[in-house]
């Protein structure tokens, strides 16, 4: 027997885990486990085997279901937090720089269908985790400050009216592609139009801008 045929016969020795790989493996698996079937209704059984690693190594790396599920849900907000940081928004003109934050929320939404739903599934949880969460507060903050320039530079240019709470013009930016994204299959239905078709996304994704920037630009007095 040749040596290569003896070789072929002596069992092989596994192939050395690359923990930052596994870890990425893990936490993708539990996030589409905590999607499908939510935090009460996930296994950590169905997480390894869709991972590729035994119950031992997610324990090890991560630690328990709702260790893993607060982990996945940090994850998520740093990686919007992340995009909306490369958009370089104070580089911009008041009006382009907020159209630029609109169309990328729009599409983060769209391209991450995932992260709407894992949004629902904390908020079924009523924030338990979010509350938990020792560095939210200075994820969001950097968004709301940027935020708080542009609409100041925008008033002083008279471009934007003087009254607008960055807070409340974040919820209305992310609502108003949030809601579409959330119910665009009973809406569809509804209203018998193709929601997800190209066509329909480019129409809303201009609709929503469009939307944000005439409440800009409005006056006070012509909202009363």
């Amino acid at each position: 027997m040749s040596k290569e045929s003896q070789a072929d016969l002596l069992p092989k020795k596994p192939r050395p885990r690359n923990p930052e790989a596994t870890t990425k493996d893990i936490l993708i698996a539990a996030r589409d486990e905590f999607v499908e079937h939510g935090l009460n209704g996930a296994r950590i059984d169905r997480i390894a085997k869709r991972a590729n690693a035994n119950k031992r190594l997610i324990y090890h790396y991560i630690g328990n279901k709702e260790e893993l599920y607060s982990r996945v849900l940090l994850d998520a907000y740093r990686d919007i937090r992340a995009g909306e940081a490369k958009l370089d928004l104070r580089s911009f003109e008041p009006d382009e720089a907020m159209a630029r934050l609109v169309g990328f929320t729009f599409d983060h939404f769209q391209a991450n269908p995932w992260f709407l739903r894992l949004l629902a599934v904390e908020n079924i949880q009523r924030a338990r985790f979010v509350k938990k969460m020792a560095e939210l507060p200075s994820l969001h903050s950097p968004i709301v400050g940027i935020m708080q320039e542009i609409l100041d530079k925008g008033a002083a240019t008279g471009k934007f009216r003087k009254d607008i709470d960055p807070v409340q013009l974040y919820i209305s930016i992310a609502g108003l592609s949030y809601f579409y994204f959330s119910n665009i299959h009973t809406l569809s239905v509804i209203f018998d139009q193709p929601l997800s078709s190209a066509e329909m996304l480019s129409h809303r994704r201009a609709h929503v801008i469009e939307a944000i920037l005439a409440f800009l630009h409005s006056r006070p007095e012509a909202t009363k």
